[in-house]
């Protein structure tokens, strides 16, 4: 049987090198942990499954400016949640 319990550093290092999947399995153990500092960190390294989770965080909550931050960085997808959250809102006012 494979160990699939990786220590982070090793996730770190493989990611540091370029591994994609060690980045995302990063940003799920962030995730898992409810560590926002170090999703945000992966987010900025270029890490599209950190962005994934944080636009999840964010529209559950309803924060509009991390959406903002989120596509900022470059995870199109937070951009898309902003305008529909911005437009659902905007949409109850003009009924």
């Amino acid at each position: 049987m494979t160990n699939t319990n990786f220590d982070r550093e090793t996730l770190r290092a493989l990611a540091d090198e370029g591994n994609e999947t060690a980045l995302d399995r990063l940003a799920d153990l962030a995730d898992a942990d409810g560590d926002l500092e170090e999703l945000s960190e992966l987010l900025d390294e270029g890490s599209m499954r950190a962005g994934l989770l944080l636009t999840r965080r964010a529209a559950a909550a309803g924060d509009l400016r991390a959406l903002q931050r989120i596509s900022d960085a470059g995870y199109e997808a937070a951009g898309n949640e902003l305008n529909r959250l911005l437009k659902g809102q905007a949409g109850g006012e003009d009924d």
